[in-house]
């Protein structure tokens, strides 16, 4: 796989925020607590850990309807199972496109692009759902009151958060309603800003436009937020337990405000596994709760570690399974963005034709030769 300067600044951003996460830390102390945590609640914690991935393989279903209806859960599940893995073993989040590129090897009826558009959806709703549930947690009686980041109030934050997710969810369903205006806006302002892009740009945004055609149908929408508020849930549940392991006595509501905050953190480029922002934002979310750093540091590495393991090992079984390589799911970033922009000039022709939106729904090969190509 080629190394890339995402995947050097990912490493470089992982290991400062090691040395953020690790100042100062007795890890004499931390040796001792992790010791001494309870095992059994640390295994619970892993097991329901764990049981986000199939959640967020059956949240996958309801998003791919349009394309091809009631597809079957293995399928899923492998396809969303190796995609994790890649994501804790390469960088540059390779694990995104090699899910698409996985599922589209499993189900013919299924091709890498309209997989790939479908991820559009997929991290959409974990965005409103994820980050609702931050802010909702930040409303508790129990959150600490005058708490700052970075020196400002968290209650900032949560002003700007909500009016982001409004503004996203408002852009969102303007381009379910209204995709023909969102592509000539694109198209206008990329013209007299960027015209080089413009071709490259006008491929992802077609490429949203048809991930995003599944919110046109209510009971579809209703399926892939409830599936993804029970993704959440369940993953929160997966830290408060680990907390109680290490006797960490907190709300439920500090677990989901702080799988909120490490997110945020995760956003820029990361080494493999996130490793490095997934401590320094646990120590920064509990440190708010008056856990002591030494404690939150105990409780992020083992808990990280553990989780990373099962997930990781599934992947594996699963890749080999499908008779896939991690040599060919790495060429499927490339096969995506090659694809998407076929997809994008065949959905013009057609458009052009009939005066109206691109054809996102335009087909544009197999996935297999897409990505051979690339």
């Amino acid at each position: 796989m080629k190394f890339g300067w995402r995947g050097a600044l990912g490493i470089l951003l992982s290991v400062g925020f090691l040395i953020l996460a690790f100042r100062g830390i007795r890890f004499g102390e931390v040796i001792t607590l992790v010791r001494h945590a309870n095992v059994g609640l640390l295994l619970l914690s892993v097991v329901a850990a764990t049981c986000t991935f199939p959640l967020r393989a059956r949240r996958w279903r309801p998003i791919l309807d349009p394309v091809a209806p009631n597809l079957p859960f293995g399928k899923l599940f492998s396809a969303t199972a190796i995609g994790m893995m890649l994501n804790n073993v390469l960088p540059a989040r390779a694990g995104e496109p090699a899910r698409a590129y996985a599922l589209s090897r499993s189900t013919p009826s299924v091709s890498f692009p309209a997989a790939f558009a479908s991820l559009a959806v997929d991290r959409l709703l974990d965005m409103i759902v994820m980050f609702g549930l931050m802010f909702l947690a930040m409303l508790d009686p129990a959150f600490p009151r005058g708490a700052e980041i970075l020196n400002r109030p968290v209650s900032s934050y949560a002003v700007v958060g909500l009016a982001a997710m409004t503004g996203l969810t408002a852009a969102m369903y303007a381009v379910v309603f209204f995709p023909s205006h969102v592509l000539s806006l694109y198209e206008m302002l990329a013209r007299r800003i960027a015209p080089k892009l413009e071709a490259k740009g006008r491929a992802a945004v077609s490429s949203i436009i048809h991930g995003l055609s599944v919110l046109r149908q209510p009971s579809r929408f209703a399926a892939g937020f409830g599936w993804t508020l029970a993704h959440w849930l369940c993953n929160a549940l997966a830290c408060w337990i680990g907390f109680r392991a290490f006797g960490i006595m907190v709300p439920f509501s500090a677990a989901l405000f702080l799988q909120g905050l490490v997110a945020i953190g995760v956003a820029a480029p990361q080494m493999p596994g996130f490793f490095g922002v997934f401590e320094w934002f646990g120590q920064l979310g509990l440190g708010l709760y008056g856990v002591p750093s030494d404690t939150a540091v105990a409780w992020a590495i083992t808990y990280h570690g553990l989780s990373f393991i099962p997930i990781t090992l599934i992947g594996a079984w699963c890749l080999v399974r499908a008779g896939l390589s991690i040599g060919e799911l790495s060429g499927a970033e490339r096969g995506a963005e090659r694809g998407a922009e076929r997809g994008a000039e065949r959905g013009a022709e057609r458009g052009g034709e009939r005066g109206t939106a691109p054809d996102t729904d335009a087909d544009v090969g197999t996935s297999r030769s897409v990505v051979s190509e690339s």
